[in-house]
């Protein structure tokens, strides 16, 4: 091993096995199905298509977006690169889960999961956007579980499962994925990139639009602040949705584009569990696409109805939460019905909330459908006034 070692470092290259001190070969545990265990490399140069030889290192953080970032990840799913921790690809790039995504970030040098953190800050499950990535580095034992994944983008509107791009064997992948993986899962940390070009809110840097690339749901919805609900807005605008902006679009979601993004949802004939008035990736790609219905001139009602308040149906839904429905719960506890909510109101609409809304409906003497538990315009005006 020792004479390896010196004639390796006297030849200038440096194997993955012997840059890693002894014992910490890391690897990912795997799961049910998903083939074997998959061990990674460690910190190496880019080296060439053709030869061993290293390419310089460079800038440590080069710039990028999140579209470069996707674009890149998605290139060796197409090409089906095999997993190998030894091995690297055309590109230069170490053919494991963390050579992936040093590739996807477009780094100068192939990385480990003991190292990969430093090019990225921390971030919340709740900032989370596609291109960012999910890092589980076992710093008690490296060769147990260790693994990174790529961020696609959320698949659902509980945030329960979102779009994965990793390198694991046979080959590159995307599939849906539970938060925040299959195995070890209290133990993926989330990061952004420090290299990527952002604006102030967080959204790509390139003229004020965003990418036709759907940047996850978790872009929009109460709180949301970015270049990507202003995009929205005027590709909203341009269908028909003009009414609904009297100021305009801008980059805080606001009931004018929940309102907007239902009437457009609803010219497509989708009925109310897909017209919840949140933008989904159908929604984005008929909108960037250019493709669908337009918004009919007499369809720009008020979801309000001219209730005060009221945001419409599809923010009280099984698999919603929003700052609604804690306001609902917080009411509903104030007008007596709050037995139904074991440890309070929250934000997350649930069968308690159903259950208290349903007390209320039949306290106001409504029987049959009219009690079902779900809150129209006539149940907000009441528990409201």
């Amino acid at each position: 091993m020792v004479v390896v070692a010196a004639v390796s470092a006297a030849l200038g290259v440096v194997t993955p096995a012997a840059a890693l001190p002894a014992g910490h070969l890391p690897h990912r545990q795997a799961v049910p199905g998903d083939g074997p265990d998959t061990p990674q490399g460690a910190e190496a140069p880019l080296h060439g298509p053709d030869s061993g030889s290293a390419r310089p290192g460079g800038v440590l953080t080069p710039r990028t977006t999140r579209n470069a970032i996707i674009k890149r990840a998605k290139s060796w799913v197409t090409a089906k690169v095999p997993y190998s921790m030894g091995r690297y690809w055309t590109d230069g790039y170490r053919q494991d889960c963390s050579g992936y995504v040093s590739m996807a970030w477009g780094l100068n040098s192939n990385q480990w999961t003991g190292s990969l953190a430093k090019y990225g800050v921390k971030i919340k499950k709740s900032q989370l956007q596609p291109g960012d990535m999910l890092l589980f580095h076992n710093t008690a034992n490296p060769q147990n579980g260790s693994h990174v994944v790529i961020f696609g983008g959320w698949t659902d509107s509980a945030h329960t499962h979102y779009k994965v791009y990793e390198q694991t064997p046979p080959h590159t992948r995307s599939q849906t994925t539970p938060y925040p993986y299959w195995s070890n899962a209290g133990k993926y940390v989330p990061y952004r990139y420090k290299g990527l070009a952002t604006g102030s809110a967080g959204a790509e840097a390139s003229g004020g639009k965003t990418s036709p690339e759907f940047p996850g749901a978790d872009s929009f919805g109460l709180g949301a602040v970015n270049a990507y609900v202003t995009e929205l807005g005027r590709m909203l605008m341009a269908r028909g949705a003009a009414p609904y902006y009297p100021k305009g679009p801008g980059p805080a979601w606001s009931e004018a584009d929940r309102r907007a993004t239902e009437a457009f949802q609803r010219a497509q004939g989708w009925d109310d569990t897909e017209a919840d008035g949140l933008p989904g990736p159908r929604t984005w790609d008929l909108l960037t696409s250019g493709r669908g219905r337009d918004i009919a001139p007499d369809a720009t009602e008020p979801a309000s109805h001219g209730v005060s308040g009221y945001p419409g149906k599809g923010y009280f839904r099984p698999g919603q939460s929003n700052d609604y429905v804690t306001r609902l719960g917080v009411q509903l506890t104030r007008k007596g019905f709050g037995r139904f909510y074991g440890d309070g109101p929250g934000p997350r609409w649930g069968e308690a909330d159903r259950q208290a809304v349903t007390a209320f409906q039949r306290d106001q003497g409504w029987r049959g459908g009219a009690a079902d538990g779900s809150v129209g315009p006539e149940t907000w005006r009441r528990l409201f006034l």
